[in-house]
């Protein structure tokens, strides 16, 4: 589906609509749609009837210019949603109102440290099931994010960044426990290829979300997205 809008300012990386991600609102009457090409978050209404989408009323919450806005998570127990800006290297804080399905940005902090600087950009982002931390993960910084969720605005201050240990985290995913955390580090067009196309796992501290390895490195075929299966 090509969506409405002006391409952003990456000639590049922004030469037309580039929806990266569908994702239900917790209510289930909503989808939301970051489009990476138009610095745009499309929301559609959902009729579960016919199972059509329609646009929403207000349809986008625009970004800033350049910001390729790519994964978008809600919070599981407060009306709010966090999208990763793959070229903004940085996560928005959305408020959401799930009446209307609007999203209104109120933060935006940037998903790398303030003393890195070489390139990066942004791939996923994932709330955990407390609604206490947000994670994000970094390609190019080669690092996944930890941010705390302050429990009555629902900001993000960050809390420090766990190595991925190898290049390009596209994609991670918290079991159903939420006591592991799988980075998917996949080959894309690196010429190392002893340091990617991985899956390492990382204990999560329950107490405050921190990351640890656990020692485990799966080599496969360039990961892209885990899924886990209900038992």
């Amino acid at each position: 589906m090509s969506l409405p809008g002006e391409p952003g300012p990456d000639r590049k990386q922004q030469t037309s609509s580039h929806p990266h991600n569908a994702v239900f609102d917790p209510s289930g009457r909503f989808i939301a749609v970051p489009d990476k090409g138009l610095d745009r978050v499309f929301v559609f209404r959902l009729d579960a009837a016919t199972g059509k989408l329609t646009a929403n009323d207000p349809p986008f919450v625009a970004t800033r210019a350049g910001a390729g806005p790519r994964h978008i998570a809600f919070h599981p127990l407060i009306p709010l949603a966090y999208v990763v800006n793959e070229l903004g290297s940085s996560v928005t804080t959305y408020r959401f109102d799930p009446r209307r399905g609007s999203l209104q940005p109120i933060q935006i902090v940037p998903s790398i440290p303030a003393n890195y600087t070489g390139n990066n950009t942004g791939a996923e982002i994932a709330v955990a099931p407390s609604g206490r931390v947000v994670y994000a993960s970094n390609r190019g910084y080669d690092s996944i994010a930890i941010f705390a969720v302050d429990r009555r605005s629902g900001t993000l201050t960050p809390l420090g960044w766990a190595p991925t240990q190898a290049k390009s985290p596209r994609f991670f995913g918290l079991d159903p426990a939420a006591r592991t955390l799988y980075a998917a580090n996949a080959d894309e067009g690196f010429s190392d290829q002893q340091n990617t196309d991985t899956i390492v796992p990382f204990r999560i501290n329950q107490a405050n979300g921190m990351l640890a390895p656990t020692g485990q490195v799966i080599k496969t075929n360039s990961p892209c997205t885990i899924v886990f299966a209900g038992v």
